[in-house]
């Protein structure tokens, strides 16, 4: 077993593969000097710790008590199907009988002039630290991107004490899979800690000097920053796919088993696009912490022999500023939606489709104000429940009894 890609959902497929008896060699390649990590941390946490650590999924002496190869700092550069080989960067390659790619994403390149060494993104451990080193209190730091990872990254920046500017070109922040609402909780709490956030601005020039970088918008106001991060979405990584032949579809295209038209070769995570059955089969490609642990387990499974189906809800998440923010389904299948307004200011969205079957359920609030009924709702969306949305929408109406219902 050979697994092309050493983060969460590569790791979590290796330990999978012990955990279920297999005791064939498994070979986990990945391109970091690290141990597995999780990454979910690098924009909070590994920011504003002390002493900023990798959260790792398994240690050195982990891995070798379970006979884990773990091959790190090289590169997979060629698959050869016919031959059952993977070539690496340093001129190595290994066969395998199955083949798992979890590859992940990179962050998605702004096509503009002028960036230099001021303009980062954020993506890795390393990435994380040479951010952090500039996140003091004299400090100005600009957000390029109002989605999950820039917000994320200017609540640590703010607590660090650094001046922040979170600008978006679309018309509001979290403009995708987060319902306006919720959205607008986000933004009113940035604000409320002296973020200044700027959306429906375009960025016309970009000037990165090497002491400073000076953003101009369209409506030709400069923002002048000592660093730039730029957070406008990722792509999944496929030219190791595509140039074995394998199909690619917003993503290495797999089937429900998340296996590709090769019985022997599999993708997971962040790199590939499926069908999700609780859609009727719509096919999408999930940037999620947990996504990447269920499917590197599901197809450390079918490597097996299985032969699962991918079954589960997609599941978000995001913690800024004490607030919770967590998403279960996907929110754009809803037609309708319901509002139930819960303790301290929490409350939770349900989307309906035009059946009225629960779709996806969207909540904000503080601490843990909204996990369990989003955990609930979560089950009931599974079950293609269709509750009666006075009921969703009232507080005094347990969702678990709808769930038993």
């Amino acid at each position: 077993m050979v697994i092309i890609g050493a983060g969460e959902c590569g790791g979590r497929a290796a330990l999978t593969l012990r955990d279920l008896g297999h005791e064939g060699p498994v070979t986990l390649v990945g391109d970091e000097p690290h141990l597995p990590y999780e990454r979910p941390p690098l924009s909070k946490e590994t920011m504003t710790s002390e002493a900023p650590l990798i959260k790792a999924i398994a240690s050195d002496e982990l891995l070798a008590e379970r006979s884990i190869r773990h091959i790190h700092s090289v590169r997979a550069v060629a698959i050869d199907r016919a031959a059952h080989l993977v070539r690496l960067s340093d001129g190595s390659s290994f066969a395998y009988d199955k083949l798992l790619l979890a590859t992940g994403s990179v962050p998605r390149m702004l096509p503009m002039p002028g960036l230099g060494g001021r303009c980062v993104y954020l993506r890795t451990f390393n990435d994380a630290l040479a951010i952090r080193a500039h996140l003091k209190p004299e400090n100005r730091v600009a957000i390029i991107g109002g989605g999950f990872i820039g917000l994320e990254l200017a609540a640590s920046a703010r607590k660090l004490g650094a001046t922040v500017t979170v600008l978006e070109a679309q018309p509001r922040i979290l403009m995708r899979g987060v319902p306006a609402e919720v959205a607008e909780n986000i933004h009113k709490a940035h604000e409320a800690q002296g973020v200044k956030v700027l959306t429906g601005q375009g960025i016309t020039a970009i000037v990165d000097d090497g002491t400073q970088v000076r953003i101009t918008l369209a409506d030709r106001q400069d923002i002048v920053a000592d660093l730039a991060v730029i957070g406008i979405g990722a792509v999944p990584v496929t030219a190791l796919a595509a140039e074995a032949g394998l199909a690619i579809d917003n993503g290495i295209a797999v089937d429900e088993n998340l296996c590709t038209a090769d019985p022997d070769v599999f993708a997971a995570g962040d790199c590939c696009s499926f069908p999700l059955a609780v859609y009727g089969g719509r096919r999408v490609r999930l940037e999620a912490w947990r996504n990447a642990q269920e499917q590197g387990a599901l197809a450390a499974k079918n490597m097996l022999g299985a032969n699962e189906a991918h079954a589960a809800v997609p599941w978000f998440w995001s913690d800024q500023y004490g607030l919770t923010l967590q998403i279960a389904g996907l929110s754009d299948e809803g037609r309708s939606t319901v509002r139930r307004d819960l303790d301290d200011g929490a409350f939770i969205l349900f989307h309906l489709a035009e059946d009225g079957r629960l779709v996806a359920a969207s909540g904000i609030g503080p601490g843990n104000a909204v996990a369990r009924d989003i955990r609930l709702a979560e089950m009931l969306i599974a079950k293609r429940a269709t509750p009666a949305p006075e009921a969703l929408g009232s507080q005094s109406v347990k969702l678990k009894s709808l769930l038993a219902a």
